[in-house]
């Protein structure tokens, strides 16, 4: 029996000699063929590589330049359609009021009464701001308000009436706007010394 089992090793002993010999001749093959598969960088090899990347570089540069100038063009264009066409929403809207304007005149020459051609230019005028306060216009307010140099613009000094009237504004001579919180015209105004 121990003449069995010594044999019984020794075959277990060659058998994995024998495996691990052919393990690592299937191993050496495997990097052999890797390494044949693989050429060897040459300079030529690293040149063509460098060029083949500076192409590709350049082709990505000059899509990107041409889709940007296609970007300006397009802003561009589409800015001066806005300077171009940007009042029309505004002048779509007053419209009506040159259509009432054009009847008021034309029965202001028929018409008898002046309180009723009176009343009628009224409803036109009221009209008219209704409209462009829709438009974002608003009228700077100028009674008994202290003179402020980005609303108002002083055309005259006059002496105040009353002390408390120092510094206020004394009399509107023309109408101040602001348009959406910006102001696009002063108020020409009187003020108290």
């Amino acid at each position: 029996m121990k003449e069995k089992e010594e044999l019984n090793e020794e075959e277990l002993k060659a058998t994995s000699q024998q495996a691990d010999s052919d393990h690592t001749d299937n191993v050496q093959p495997e990097k052999a063929e890797a390494e044949e598969q693989k050429e060897p960088e040459t300079p030529e090899s690293r040149l063509e590589a460098a060029e083949t990347k500076i192409a590709e570089l350049q082709d990505k540069y000059l899509r990107q330049a041409a889709e940007f100038d296609n970007y300006r063009k397009r802003t561009i264009k589409e800015k001066a359609d806005l300077i171009l066409n940007g009042a029309e929403k505004t002048i779509t809207a007053i419209l009506p009021i040159l259509d009432d304007m054009e009847r008021a005149l034309k029965n202001m020459e028929k018409a008898e009464d002046v309180a009723a051609v009176k009343q009628g230019v009224d409803l036109i005028f009221q009209k008219f701001i209704k409209i462009l306060g829709e438009q974002g216009v608003k009228k700077i307010e100028t009674e008994n308000a202290d003179f402020n140099t980005d609303l108002h613009e002083a055309i005259a000094q006059v002496p105040a009436p009353s002390d408390e009237m120092k510094g206020k504004v004394i009399d509107c001579v023309k109408n101040g706007y602001t348009l959406n919180e910006k102001v696009i015209r002063h108020a020409q105004v009187a003020v108290g010394l």
